[in-house]
């Protein structure tokens, strides 16, 4: 072995460390590489990926108001289209070859669109949107194109291709699609850092408002859902990001004790309300036994209450604890020359009608084209066989070059009467036409082809230069069309705000302990205080003069020594609290009458003067504001010769909290009682009604109905002929269908006119309405046939009615008649049938001004009841 050579392992030892050596820094380049990959992934290819779920999956094309997977569907559809119904398995299958995200894609998608009922023609189990049951497998349900799709959407002529995923097949860019199906749809879709919500909008209005666009003149448009219900699109903002709409269930009194759900909100179900309510019952905010769902092709929820439960706060509660009341944001997110922008709703519409105004001259400009290459081509026909033009076929010429000079050159003395100059290809296609198209050529039918030609054209050229007009005919068209079933379905009005803790049911109890001052629901083995709801707030006062307000909770401290706890309204104009105190220990003693207005919870606040050993001798809360008299004992004291005298708080004025009060005495006072309850002093209440919510109101929103004492009720007629009595409660609900609401006056009369279905005559009738312990009373007996119904109706003491008669249906002409209606008709009960009005077919009743009527003045003794309330508005006086 040499000296330069090495052992055996030594260079084995040397090959397996340089192989090492090799692997590791294999190893490191290779770490690098992938470092360098995380970080190029980071910086390109989650960009890549966002931008391609945002322009492929997410956000619909502003062109056809269409997603990629929408797109791909309706563009398979076409291709299968054959007029019948195709397997949606096969609809699917055949998608997969334009949409590369696999069959469950594509089949929720397509029953997304079948389920909005414009593009496609179901048949079989398609789901029900109402209940959210889904639909059948996709082997059992069947599609084919709505004729509404087939005229709006295709036109191969007008819309651009590319090539499919995989190169295979070429599928549309965008439809051609005349009409704002993304406004009529909705869309919805969350991409990678942004999302879209466009809400649907009604068929009929969006054509009216396309057309409005199309005359420069304003409009608007708001959403319309097929699933009902009202909506209050105060705060829609056109659909721009930050706006709202309110959407809520229809409920209805079904009786005293049963709620009926009709219609439910938009993007809810039957299933989710129903968990909604139960939820909320189990939570203590809405008191009911149970709940029947009747669901099938309409929404049918029965809501069965406890007893003695209020009917129109367990509606308001039902809007604040459940799903029949919901929020959505719309947020109109598009795709516009591949980027997303954010617009509003009529930026949309404007775009698709200008959209819609260019493809119609797309479509007008080609069939020109074509109607042009039809007349040149059939006026050329007409030449060659009149002018006997083709017996250039029969010249013995050498090649057939020279019979095409021949046949053009024949031409040349006729190129005057065509509109474009004569090609090769027009000659050769000429003498392509068989040998027997010479002797049956019919020139009379040549002609009147020529003209029915030349009249389509300047038909289009007059649609082309009157392209506007065009446009709003063909909108005008498919409303005419296709826009019967599509009323709209959502009603619009405005929503009141409910307070929750105003509607809330009392779910817990409360408790206090006076002497150690606290008050809670915890306080269980204390003195109980009330019912009331876990959203209330409490009010307490002590005997020192001050009092507090806070959140009912399992245990909260107030102090020492409360003479009072009770439930906080806020903004309670009417409750008013009389209070004699005493300032410091020897200080003289104040009368004061005062209202709790706007405070800050959990914060103390002093009604005496401040001084310290203030003391309140006498307290009491008046729901009503009601003032009463007491009786003032002094301690006996040499020299004072009166120890016992009254005082009235109707002598006080009602003031702020922090208000001194009256000084009552400058003496030590003994003790202080109760000697008459009084009355109120802050007489009835002003009440409004405001059309727009359907709801009561004191602020001065709406018809003035009058001024309310506690027992007052009110009086409400309906169309549909009934009447029922509500008492004056800001709380209460009224239905849609009111024709007449007033103030209850049980000697005022109501006249009513109804047509009477069976006898096909008007009859009327006065009565006076009678106080029942229903929810609402018939008058008008309109089960007794379908077409009977009221007619109009009056209140007035001495109501004049004007009637017209229709002289087409009486065959001859008379006279208007003015009725006096309390001379000839005297009150009776409501259940009387009437008197004919006439026995000639009526045209019109009008009302007349009335006679004038001076109401009877009562005289009320000073122990009438209607000035005098119960026991249960007042708490007690106490003395301390």
């Amino acid at each position: 072995m040499s000296k330069t050579e090495k052992p055996t392992n030594d260079i084995l030892e040397d090959s397996a460390t340089k192989e090492a050596g090799n692997a590791v820094q294999s190893s490191t380049n290779e770490n690098a590489y992938r470092k360098f990959s995380l970080h190029d992934m980071y910086q390109s290819w989650y960009l890549d990926y966002a931008s391609y779920v945002i322009l492929e999956r997410a956000i619909p094309e502003i062109q056809d108001g269409l997603k990629p997977v929408q797109r791909r569907i309706l563009h398979s559809m076409k291709e299968l289209d054959d007029g019948r119904y195709n397997k949606v398995a096969n609809i699917i299958g055949n998608t997969m070859k334009y949409h590369p995200h696999g069959d469950a894609s594509i089949g929720d998608a397509l029953v997304q669109l079948g389920q909005k009922d414009y593009l496609i023609d179901c048949q079989g189990n398609w789901g029900n949107i109402l209940t959210g049951d889904s639909a059948a497998a996709p082997r059992y349900i069947e599609a084919r194109l709505s004729k509404f799709a087939t005229e709006v959407v295709f036109n191969d002529k007008t819309t651009a291709w590319k090539m499919s995923y995989d190169g295979r097949n070429r599928e549309p860019v965008a439809l051609s699609v005349k009409f704002p199906l993304l406004l009529l749809q909705g869309a919805d879709g969350i991409a990678v850092g942004m999302a879209t919500s466009i809400l649907p909008h009604n068929f009929n209005e969006l054509i009216d408002a396309t057309i409005k666009i199309l005359k420069n003149q304003p409009f608007e448009l708001y959403p319309d859902f097929p699933t009902a219900g009202m909506m209050d699109v105060s705060n829609y903002n056109d659909g721009l990001r930050g706006g709202k709409v309110r959407i809520r269930a229809r409920i209805k009194p079904l009786d005293k004790k049963t709620l009926v759900i009709t219609e439910i909100p938009f993007s809810t179900t039957t299933e989710k309300v129903i968990d909604s309510i139960i939820k909320a019952r189990d939570r203590g905010k809405i008191k009911i036994k149970k709940i029947d769902d009747n669901t099938s092709e309409n929404v049918e929820i029965l809501v069965h209450l406890e007893p003695n439960v209020s009917i129109d706060t367990t509606i308001d509660a039902l809007y604040v604890f459940t799903d029949c009341e919901v929020s959505i944001s719309p947020n109109v997110c598009v795709i516009q020359e591949q980027k997303p922008v954010f617009v509003t709703v009529s930026d949309v519409l404007r775009y698709s009608t200008e959209k819609t105004k260019q493809l119609l001259q797309r479509e007008l400009e080609i069939r020109l084209e074509e109607l042009d290459t039809d007349w040149h081509y059939s006026s050329l026909e007409k030449i060659f066989f009149e002018q006997r033009i083709y017996r250039e076929l029969e010249n013995d010429v050498k090649t057939w070059d020279n019979i095409l000079d021949n046949i053009k050159t024949a031409f040349k003395p006729f190129q005057k009467l065509l509109r474009k100059d004569i090609l090769r290809e027009d000659i050769v296609k000429l003498t392509e036409k068989p040998v027997r198209k010479i002797s049956k050529f019919d020139v009379k039918k040549a002609d009147e082809h020529i003209k029915s030609v030349e009249a389509e054209i300047d038909e289009v050229q007059n649609h082309l230069a009157h392209l506007t007009d065009y446009a709003i005919a063909y909108f005008q068209n498919l409303k005419k069309k296709y826009g019967k079933p599509y009323e709209r379905k959502t009603e619009l009005r405005s929503f009141e705000t409910i307070q929750a803790q105003n509607v809330a049911a009392n779910n817990v109890k409360l408790y206090m302990n006076r002497d150690d001052g606290f008050v809670g629901t915890g306080l269980k083995k204390d003195e109980f205080i009330a019912d009331c709801s876990d959203l209330d707030d409490i009010i307490a006062f002590r005997e020192d003069g001050s009092f507090m307000v806070s959140k009912v909770a399992e245990k909260t401290f107030f102090g020492q020594n409360i003479i009072h706890v009770g439930i906080f309204k806020k903004n309670d104009e009417r409750t008013v609290y009389n209070m004699v105190y005493q300032d410091g220990k020897q200080g003289f003693s104040y009368a004061k009458r005062f209202s709790v207005g706007g405070i800050t919870r959990d914060k103390p606040y002093d009604l005496t003067k401040g001084t310290k050993d203030s003391k309140v001798l006498y307290f009491t809360v008046n729901p009503n504001g009601e003032a009463e008299k007491i009786k003032i004992a002094l301690k006996n004291k040499p020299g004072l010769r009166r120890l016992e005298y009254e005082f009235d708080f109707a002598e006080l004025t009602i003031k702020g909290r922090s208000s001194m009060g009256n000084i009552v005495s400058r003496h030590s006072v003994r003790k202080i009682v109760m000697e008459n309850r009084g009355l109120s002093t802050l007489g009835a209440r002003k009440i409004w009604f405001d059309e727009s919510i359907k709801r009561l109101n004191s602020e001065g929103r709406g018809a003035y109905l009058g001024e309310f004492k506690p027992t007052d009720k009110i009086l409400v007629i309906t169309n549909a002929g009934y009447y029922r009595l509500t008492n004056s409660d800001l709380t209460n609900r009224y239905d849609d269908d009111i024709l007449h609401i007033e103030q209850y006056n049980p000697k005022k009369p109501v006249t009513a006119v109804y047509f009477d279905g069976g006898s096909k005559i008007h009859y009327v009738k006065r009565f006076l309405v009678e106080d029942k312990d229903k929810m609402t009373i018939p008058f008008v007996d309109s089960d007794s046939h379908p077409d009977t119904s009221l007619v109009t109706i009056s209140t007035d003491y001495l109501p004049m009615l004007e009637i017209e008669y229709d002289h087409k249906v009486n065959k001859k002409t008379l006279h208007n008649d003015t009725l006096n209606i309390a001379e000839t008709i005297e009150a009776k009960s409501y259940k009387v049938k009437g008197k004919k009005l006439s026995n000639f077919a009526i045209k019109s009743l009008t009302w007349l001004e009335s006679l004038p009527y001076e109401e009877p003045i009562e005289v009320q003794s000073e122990d009438d009841t209607d000035d005098h309330f119960g026991d249960d508005h007042f708490e007690q006086g106490e003395l301390f």
